[in-house]
């Protein structure tokens, strides 16, 4: 049976780096909660300690804080493989499981929880595969590794050979992974935090970076028409574009898009702009109509990340992007 293989962190700026490297010891913070020890050694004592002490905290993140200690505790067994990517050295660390859980202050108040490790290998980050690195580098402090446990078991045999980028398979799929969660992220803090009117608003200012002026109905009932586009100052001059913003995250049916192109003149247009999906029928519906357009989550999510560098302070900050550079597949010629 292969044993398991789990991934640890050295806290969001690494500062345990030195507990784990110099005195070959794991180590969780969470030092609020106490000698973990203490707790009855099932999943719903843990989330119960989790929520007294932090009483604030979301179901979600009780459950992912508990389980993670949980784990530490519980599921990691002496001799099973730990992972530490150590971001000071930029390098993949591999070791085993020597201990159980201990409670040990003393030798750090900020990261109590520790089990100590033998450090097996310590290989240059080059080393591993583009998907191995994602996986490791897992957002939780503490985590079980699936997919890639092989590569890093194979690392400790010294069969491993430096990884050629152009030939990794999984750099495409990393950087799809890395963009499938920033959109994510983009349609639920738009869903969170702009539900109703502000909605408007923000498309507005996504009409004004892409090149348009626009004049926001009042909040209210509104007809219909919550955002009048143009390209002139004063609004007179055609195209006039009239728009429908819908905050939801569920589908649009035909009706609502056919009740909007009822308001629109022969010589203006129709733009439909929601969260969510649309209907077949309403697709059908406006590909018939050359005025028409409608614009689901996904593609305003596009637009938002082609012009983000245009928008306002106010938006940057209701969504915090960071640009980076993701690998792509470098294509080799026959």
């Amino acid at each position: 049976m292969i044993k398991p293989v789990w991934g640890i962190h050295a806290g969001h700026e690494g500062d345990a780096d030195s507990l784990f490297l110099k005195k070959d010891k794991v180590a969780l913070g969470w030092q609020i909660i106490g000698d973990l020890s203490l707790i009855k050694p099932n999943r719903e004592a843990f989330k119960a300690k989790v929520t007294s002490v932090y009483p604030d905290y979301k179901p979600g993140k009780i459950y992912n804080n508990a389980g993670q200690l949980f784990r530490f505790v519980h599921e990691m067994k002496t001799g099973d493989y730990i992972v530490y990517p150590s971001r000071q050295e930029r390098t993949i660390n591999i070791g085993i499981i020597e201990g159980d859980y201990k409670y040990e202050p003393n030798i750090s108040d900020k990261y109590p929880h520790t089990r100590t490790v033998k450090w097996l290998k310590k290989h240059p980050r080059t080393n591993f595969t583009q998907g191995a690195l994602y996986e490791v580098g897992s957002a939780m402090a503490f985590f079980q590794i699936r997919n890639y446990a092989d590569e890093f078991i194979v690392s400790l045999e010294g069969k491993q050979e430096p990884k050629e980028e152009k030939n990794d398979p999984t750099v495409g799929i990393v950087a799809e992974d890395i963009e499938e969660t920033t959109k994510d992220f983009i349609l639920k803090q738009l869903s969170t935090e702009l539900k109703g009117h502000p909605f408007a608003d923000f498309v507005a200012q996504l009409l004004n970076v892409i090149g348009y002026k626009t004049r926001v109905s009042p909040e209210g009932p509104d007809g219909g028409i919550d955002i009048i586009a143009h390209k002139d100052d004063l609004g007179f001059e055609p195209p006039i574009i009239k728009v429908q913003v819908k905050s939801t995250d569920g589908s649009i049916g035909d009706p609502i898009v056919s009740a909007l192109y009822g308001k629109v003149s022969a010589n203006e247009y129709g733009l439909l702009v929601t969260l969510g999906t649309f209907t077949n029928s309403a697709k059908n519906f406006a590909k018939s109509k050359s005025n028409l357009r409608l614009i689901d989550g996904v593609e305003l999510v596009d637009l938002i990340m082609e012009h983000y560098e245009k928008f306002d302070s106010k938006y940057k900050g209701l969504i915090p992007l960071k640009k980076v550079y993701v690998p792509e597949i470098i294509e080799e010629n026959d």
